[in-house]
């Protein structure tokens, strides 16, 4: 399985899971659920975000959603993650495990329903082998 492109993935705000960028629209895009495989086309007042440009505020800096799914992925051993649908305590409890230095105040437990939904999506559907940057430019230059 290729390693999973996090700018091409896609959160779309008001759908359920997780979307692959297909291509530009003539006005929007259009993307493929990675559950379903069924694609859909957005038009420009959708709010999109890649979870490339997603990051989670610790104490001390910003770090990355790869690095926090990397970070989880080493914890889990690959394996999926609890549920969002489990209880705040547990997720809390798995959140100080894999991001000690999260900000409480900044970081708040939606966000922790949602990054557990995301990897458990990704671990499900993609890989979470995923492309670096350095790989990227690699590609690129060939």
């Amino acid at each position: 399985m290729e390693k999973t492109d996090l700018k091409k993935i896609l959160s779309i705000s008001g759908e359920h899971g997780l979307f692959a960028y297909v291509a530009q629209a003539r006005n929007g895009l259009i993307a493929e659920s990675l559950e379903t495989k069924v694609r859909k086309a957005f038009g420009p007042s959708a709010k999109v975000s890649s979870l490339a440009d997603i990051s989670i505020y610790t104490t001390t800096e910003e770090k990355s959603l790869q690095d926090v799914l990397t970070a989880m992925a080493a914890k889990l051993d690959g394996k999926a993650a609890i549920s969002s649908k489990a209880d705040q305590k547990a997720i809390k409890a798995f959140f100080d495990e894999v991001i000690p230095d999260y900000d409480a105040d900044r970081f708040y437990f939606s966000h922790m329903k949602k990054v557990l939904d995301w990897y458990n999506c990704l671990q499900q559907f993609a890989t979470l082998d995923f492309v670096v940057e350095e790989e990227e430019n690699k590609e690129t230059e060939e």
